[in-house]
């Protein structure tokens, strides 16, 4: 059996997020057209691209290769109402809920379960697509991945970190695997 090898990328920061607010359809702060391919060449054979629809995912896989294939599922969670805003400036009992409760939505958008078992339906997909895919979404699908990989309660949701334009790397071989990697 071939594996799978996943290397989930977030995308680069966004003005939105250097504001404490929550995304929307913006551009990265970087100038990524003057970036383009600057790191297509991090892995030794060329993977399968992959990004999610908004801009954010797009730019910062060009600067991967020129070709990434959008893939609905990486898209970020649906925010509904909340897009855009100053997290400081929401009803905090709301924003309380909503962090507590995985269930509930009730900013109009997706719920983190809902966005937890989209995710899983797209890794159980990848099991039988070999070969090392390169994917550039958003914090809270790698957080959503690794739930599913690591088999995690969705408690611990808000309690992993994502950075920008850090790497998850996800293998695939009968059973999904969490690898760290160092880069000595």
């Amino acid at each position: 059996m071939l594996a799978t090898r996943l290397t989930l990328i977030c995308h680069a920061i966004t003005p939105l997020q250097k504001h404490g607010r929550f995304p929307d359809d913006e551009s990265v702060s970087m100038d990524w057209q003057s970036a383009a391919y600057s790191l297509a060449g991090r892995y030794k054979k060329q993977p399968r691209l992959l990004c999610g629809p908004e801009a954010r995912a797009r730019q910062t896989a060009g600067l991967f290769g020129a070709h990434a294939e959008v893939e609905v599922a990486l898209r970020d969670v649906d925010l509904g109402s909340w897009k855009g805003q100053d997290i400081s400036q929401l009803d905090s009992q709301e924003l309380k809920a909503w962090s507590a409760d995985s269930t509930r939505a009730p900013h109009g958008g997706e719920s983190v379960d809902q966005l937890c078992a989209r995710v899983g339906q797209w890794l159980a997909s990848l099991e039988t697509h070999p070969g090392h895919t390169v994917a550039v979404t958003h914090p809270f699908v790698i957080r959503a991945a690794m739930l599913s990989v690591m088999q995690f309660p969705v408690s611990m949701f808000y309690r992993i970190d994502v950075e920008p334009l850090s790497a998850t790397e996800l293998r695939f071989n009968g059973v999904w695997r969490l690898r760290l990697e160092t880069h000595a």
